[in-house]
């Protein structure tokens, strides 16, 4: 009875409303938060600084939207020229573009942010060191150093992009005379860039909200100026809401952009198109319309003559004598490039034969495992911490959040607005935000609701599952969504309810695809384990943080160590996530130019 009432949808919208006033009317006039709320911090001025504090907001909003611009310009150039350096045949310029990939993909941003703004300058001369910092070196290093990290995951995408067009395509364009380059261009970008298109707007939205980072190297962004409200006026519920609310919109924007994107790169017939094409057409038409005017100029003075393919003895002669050109000038450019890549190993090379390696020697111990097991009494599991700590915070968020996402993804996909609703809302609220900003309203926030402070590894590790859970949670559902939906409909067919045929018919299959992906974020929350030094968790970050604090003047050697650490740890995974994809995956071909 109940649950035919609860099949309609005026019922479940109505339970959720009640639920929804019930929360409102607890937690705004009975529960006692002990907290004195005042939005007016955010709009008036205040009277101690003279100044309205809200206004750091939009400077710092400034500063968010400037970092992510620049630094996804800076990505994409990179990206393209790693993601077709990956796909050459060429093997240094193969072998160089797979180093960096694989390395900047594979250590945190944060390592890299300190490594730009502590070790580099330490390597300058002293002067030169002092103009870096008259001219905003904070911004310049933390925009450099999210568009290298962002371009290392763009020039996958765009590698994976390439390869994911049918072999035959690439057979029938060589078949017909084309040479690689042309095959490149004229066919297989054209027909790719659909598939890379959402992926790279993914990497965008990521990169945006990464730029809250660049906190930890002083830069006035929006984060930054939302922590800097909070210790001028201790109201940091209003400053951190305000700055979530930004995010979130900021989020959005670029989400709406993306569909926007796909809607207009969609090829469907004019009459089946809807009022969203027609936005798209007309939001786009700025942009467009210039180019197809290029176009058209372009064809009309430029016009395009016959080959003739029976040549004069002239016309072979010189076509030869251009093969001849083309051929010094390639075997010089890579003669080039690898002078350039041995010069780059040699300067390499002399680099690490001047550290100080008894000082990595001395300290690797303390950054693998902090004093265990001879802790003081008032530090977590027995004086735990650096790699060994980031990997425990890992392995915990990751096995709770699995739990979370697979409910909330099944959840997700549900026809059932009871459920559908707050999935969806949990995934987009927290997707929508950098993570840090998760960690700051568990760590700070979480106390005012429940009267108890926690350990800053505990905090750190419920925001770390809470904000894996929401990816996990999309993981599901693409998995399940890829199932064909007449397996489900054959399944309720035969008396078996949504839920019985989700664990035994739909899940063990959907598991099958995911599993690379979840192999994937379980790489990305290790690497985001690093954010728990905002609060001062004792991880790897942190305690190598603490050491070139103390240590002063061997940023290269500490920070050299981190990273590859964490490169080790991830590349092994990475290993693992390849590998399962491999045997996965459909027929794929290897594109060679």
């Amino acid at each position: 009875m109940i649950n035919r009432y609860l099949e309609k949808a005026w019922v479940q919208y109505l339970c959720l409303a009640t639920l929804t006033a019930l929360l409102v009317y607890y937690f705004g006039w009975v529960f006692d938060f002990g907290y004195k709320f005042d939005w007016s911090v955010l709009y008036k001025k205040d009277a101690s600084y003279g100044v309205v504090l809200g206004d750091m907001l939009i400077t710092g909003l400034g500063n968010t939207i400037t970092i992510s611009l620049i630094s996804s310009g800076i990505a994409l150039g990179l990206g393209v020229l790693f993601g077709l350096g990956r796909l050459s045949q060429f093997k240094p310029v193969n072998w160089f573009a797979s180093a960096y990939v694989e390395f900047f993909r594979n250590t945190p941003l944060l390592i890299q942010l300190f490594f730009w703004y502590f070790a580099l300058p330490m390597g300058l001369p002293e002067e030169l060191r002092n103009k870096l910092f008259d001219y905003n070196y904070e911004m310049v290093a933390a925009t450099l150093a999210l568009g290298i990290y962002t371009s290392a995951f763009m020039a996958e995408v765009i590698r994976a992009g390439i390869q994911s067009i049918p072999k035959g395509l690439l057979e029938a364009s060589y078949s017909s005379g084309l040479t690689p380059f042309q095959t490149l261009s004229k066919i297989v970008l054209p027909l790719a860039f659909r598939a890379i298109i959402p992926p790279l707007g993914s990497e965008f939205l990521n990169n945006m909200k990464n730029s809250s980072l660049a906190m930890v190297v002083g830069v006035t962004e929006l984060c930054w100026a939302s922590q800097q409200i909070e210790s001028l006026t201790f109201k940091g519920f209003e400053a951190t809401t305000a700055a979530t609310i930004v995010y979130l919109s900021l989020s959005l924007i670029i989400a709406g952009i993306l569909n926007l994107v796909n809607l207009k790169l969609q090829i469907i017939p004019k009459k089946d198109k809807t009022i969203g094409h027609a936005f798209a057409d007309i939001f786009f038409w700025p942009f467009l319309a210039p180019l197809s005017l290029l176009s058209a100029l372009s064809s009309c003075c430029f016009r395009r003559r016959s080959e003739d393919f029976n040549l004069t003895r002239a016309q072979a002669a010189r076509k030869a004598l251009l093969n001849k050109i083309k051929k010094i000038f390639s075997l010089v450019w890579k003669a080039t490039f690898v002078s350039f890549l041995l010069f780059v190993v040699v300067m390499a090379g002399v680099g690490l034969s001047g550290f100080n390696f008894q000082v990595i020697w001395d300290n690797l111990g303390t950054l693998i495992y902090w004093r265990f097991p001879s802790g003081g009494p008032n530090e977590v599991l027995w004086g735990l911490g650096g790699l060994s700590f980031s990997i425990l915070m890992s392995v915990i968020a990751i096995s709770v959040s699995f739990f979370i996402g697979l409910i909330v993804g099944v959840g997700r996909t549900s026809k059932n607005k009871l459920f559908f609703i707050p999935s969806t809302l949990y995934i987009e609220l927290i997707r929508g935000n950098p993570l840090i900003m998760v960690i700051f309203w568990i760590y700070f926030f979480i106390p005012i609701l429940t009267g108890t402070f926690l350990n800053v590894f505990w905090s750190a590790t419920i925001a770390l599952t809470v904000f894996t859970g929401a990816y996990l949670a999309e993981i599901v559902r693409s998995g399940i969504q890829n199932i064909p939906p007449g397996q489900l409909e054959a399944a309720v067919s035969t008396g078996l309810t949504y839920l019985q045929a989700m664990r035994k018919i739909i899940l063990p299959q959907a598991l099958k695809q995911m599993l690379p992906a979840i192999v994937g974020q379980f790489i990305a929350i290790f690497k985001d384990s690093s954010l728990a030094f905002v609060i001062g968790v004792l991880e790897l970050t942190f305690v190598a943080q603490g050491l070139n604090n103390r240590l002063m003047i061997y940023p290269f050697e500490i920070y050299t160590t981190v990273a590859a650490l964490y490169f080790i740890c991830c590349y092994m995974m990475s290993i693992v996530a390849r590998r399962l994809e491999r045997k996965l995956s459909t027929d794929t071909f290897r594109l060679q130019m």
